[in-house]
């Protein structure tokens, strides 16, 4: 489960809660299928024909990536609204403005991702923002300076693995690269979040919710997440300065105790699972008033 299908299990469960009733349309025995199945929904597999036949019956359909867009496009027979999650440009392609106008609304992870969509002639009054929620938790370990840090487990060249290797061994420091942070991060000493491209951030949602003190990337998208100093640190990618952040981390408990408070604050004041819905109900009665 990667950080956007997380958010989609994590509006199934928001919606129901609220007396709505979903069908996820997905890849067969993929993650989010398999997640969705055991969670108690209607699950099918994503394609035209299945949208066709299912979207007759719904009051919306929500694409919420490039292919369930494009899905939707072709084969949605009511209203459909995207989310809109990556940080790169939006094609400039006629297909891809023909696909882009056939949305009534886009839900923005972010403000940054909101005004690509701005650039690419998407009306502002067609846009809102939505940020990504977590399930606020409260039996959060103790933080221990001896844990290592956590970093996602990705080779992806844009998330900077590399830097964060470069950084760690200048601090002194281990890192763990996990692909389970969930779990791993309740062990951790600090979540290193080093990306050079970002629509939002929902990983470091997830470590300040758990109380973990972030270190991240200051670049669009990801500077929507915390207040530096605050609720979080950022750094520019560069492993000298990213390595004597970890450092203070570690040999600064109250700064690390500072960061826990205000991470955990903040998820409270914006980045709830109730955030999320909310805001994506509201984004669905605009696209049916309109």
């Amino acid at each position: 489960m990667r950080g956007g299908q997380y958010q989609v299990l994590l509006l199934l469960k928001g919606l129901r809660e609220r007396g709505h009733e979903s069908i996820l349309l997905a890849r067969k025995k993929g993650p989010l299928s398999i997640a969705a199945t055991n969670a108690g929904f209607t699950v099918r597999t994503a394609g035209p024909s299945e949208l066709w036949q299912r979207s007759v019956e719904a009051d919306i359909v929500h694409a919420h990536d490039a292919r369930a867009h494009a899905i939707a496009a072709i084969a949605s027979r009511g209203r459909f609204v995207v989310s809109r999650r990556v940080a790169f440009p939006v094609g400039r392609s006629l297909v891809s403005t023909w696909k882009y106008e056939r949305a009534a609304r886009f839900l923005a992870v972010s403000n940054f991702v909101a005004m690509q969509l701005r650039t690419v002639g998407v009306s502002e009054a067609k846009i809102d923002v939505v940020y990504d929620g977590v399930e606020v938790i409260e039996d959060v370990a103790a933080w221990n300076s001896e844990h290592p840090a956590v970093a996602i487990a990705s080779y992806d060249p844009q998330k900077g693995r590399d830097l964060i290797e470069e950084a760690a061994r200048l601090a002194g420091l281990r890192v763990v690269f996990s692909d389970n942070l969930s779990g791993d991060l309740r062990q951790a000493s600090m979540f290193i979040y080093i990306t050079r491209s970002e629509g939002l951030g929902s990983a470091a949602l997830i470590a300040m919710n758990v109380g973990v003190p972030v270190i991240a990337s200051r670049i669009e998208g990801l500077n929507e997440v915390f207040e530096d100093g605050v609720s979080g640190t950022f750094v520019t990618n560069d492993p000298h300065e990213i390595a004597g952040a970890m450092r203070r981390v570690v040999e600064q408990p109250g700064l690390a105790h500072k960061l826990i408070v205000g991470g955990r604050n903040r998820v409270r004041e914006r980045f709830t699972q109730d955030h999320l819905v909310a805001r994506t109900l509201l984004s669905y009665e605009r696209a049916l008033a309109a």
